[in-house]
């Protein structure tokens, strides 16, 4: 599983998604992510995501995060935990 942290994220990187609660979003986030949350976000991964381009995925504690990308690397997405 690919990780990396936020300090080194660049927006031409890829996408940064925040997989927080719209509340936990509130209360902290980097202005670069777009909010989507976990169970919206993992029931409709396929509307948000492509195979072809890199995304870095975020939560306030890394626990969804974690889990959204040992699946979806499994599933063929360039994607990366990005840890606070």
């Amino acid at each position: 599983m690919k990780r990396m942290l936020l300090k080194n994220y660049d927006v031409t990187l890829g996408q940064l998604i925040d997989l927080s609660s719209p509340l936990d979003y509130l209360e902290k986030h980097d202005a670069r992510a777009v909010n989507i949350p976990y169970q919206k976000f993992m029931m409709n991964y396929d509307r948000y995501l492509k195979k072809d381009l890199p995304y870095f995925l975020i939560c306030t504690k890394g626990m969804h995060s974690g889990k959204a990308v040992m699946m979806l690397e499994y599933l063929g997405y360039d994607v990366t935990q990005v840890l606070y």
